[in-house]
């Protein structure tokens, strides 16, 4: 498994690289310090995976897996970060990355890069955590049909997942804005999630 490693700080790079050197099935292709550099070197590389930062100054690493995914749709971005906002992960799924851990768990991040290079896709225990699972969670992995929603609340959700707004679904859907919105509250009371973050992060788990 070939990975390039790209963030902004040098120290973080070498801690990565001794790490994943460490096992006989990883070879570190590459390393590289911005998001210029990641678009870069992914290109001249081509690596099995991109294990990529996000805050980088001049391009982020959501702006520059854009600019990979967009040249490579089959482009395999795992985000390594310390910050877990909502906003990165929901936007960092919706782009097509593979996954997303924090940096204070380098126990993971092994397993989860070889997870990925098998097609999976892969969260950190604190990503996971953040959204509130029901009963209904506990089920075997059956997509969102596995969760009891009809045939339009699924649709719903994907759209919620894609970042369309409640307006934007009502047109795409040809609902009323006022009946997306109950359909959505419909579906956090069945899921037993607290907002749209949440219901993204629960599509792009279990959808």
């Amino acid at each position: 498994m070939r990975v390039l490693i790209v963030d902004d700080d040098r120290l973080v790079v070498t801690a990565l690289k001794t790490i994943l050197e460490a096992d006989e099935e990883i070879e570190v292709a590459g390393t590289g310090f911005n998001g210029r550099q990641a678009v870069a070197l992914y290109r001249e590389i081509k690596p099995d995976i991109l294990l990529l930062d996000i805050r980088m100054d001049g391009m982020t690493g959501i702006e520059a897996a854009e600019a990979i995914l967009r040249q490579d749709r089959e482009a395999k971005i795992l985000f390594l970060t310390t910050f877990s906002d909502d906003e990165y992960i929901v936007r960092a799924l919706q782009i097509g990355a593979k996954g997303y851990l924090l940096k204070q768990n380098y126990e993971s991040i092994i397993p989860s890069l070889k997870a990925v290079c098998l097609g999976q896709r892969v969260f950190g225990e604190e990503i996971i955590a953040k959204i509130p699972f029901s009963p209904a969670a506990d089920r075997e992995k059956a997509g969102l049909s596995g969760f009891g929603l009809t045939e339009k609340e699924r649709e719903i959700v994907t759209q919620v997942a894609n970042g369309l707004s409640n307006k934007e679904i009502a047109e795409k859907l040809y609902l009323s804005e006022g009946t997306v919105r109950n359909y959505i509250s419909v579906i956090l009371e069945k899921l037993s999630l607290r907002d749209r973050t949440q219901l993204a992060i629960f599509y792009y788990k279990h959808g």
